[in-house]
């Protein structure tokens, strides 16, 4: 599983013009779900997110996790994450779940996080949408459940 996590005054999510999704400060969350994930890419996603200390403290220093400022999150489904871009013009996306399980697990990562007591908003799993941002900093982080952890 891999995510692109970026640091948000604010963010939303639109279809057909219209807002059916957002956020003030926090986190926009663009998850990639490959064939091979499971519970346990799952429990280190959502585990990397709660914990991730991107916020600025007092001294300005990234101390603070989503928990601790009490932001929020918008997850949105980016099955584009997964692509190999290595051979011709074209993306490959063989590594990309399928639709119905990648929805599975997005579902049970936003479920996860919302156990923690983190409101979390999200898009709308296989529909066009658009989505507006206000990075924060600029503040953006790549994380990939399948790189090795230490």
């Amino acid at each position: 599983m891999k995510a692109v996590i970026q640091r948000v005054s604010s963010a939303s999510v639109k279809i057909d013009k219209q807002i059916i999704s957002k956020i003030g400060k926090g986190l926009l969350i663009l998850l990639g779900i490959s064939e091979t994930d499971n519970q346990q890419d799952i429990d280190i996603m959502v585990d990397k997110i709660k914990n991730l200390r991107i916020f600025p403290d007092a001294l300005g220093k990234m101390n603070i996790s989503i928990k601790d400022i009490d932001g929020e999150i918008l997850a949105v489904s980016q099955f584009t994450l997964l692509a190999d871009l290595q051979k011709g013009r074209r993306p490959s996306f063989v590594d990309a779940a399928q639709p119905i399980k990648a929805e599975c697990i997005y579902k049970q990562v936003i479920d996860n996080l919302r156990k923690e007591g983190i409101r979390v908003e999200s898009g709308r799993f296989r529909k066009y949408i658009q989505v507006e941002l206000l990075n924060d900093g600029p503040v953006t982080f790549i994380f990939d459940t399948k790189k090795k952890l230490v």
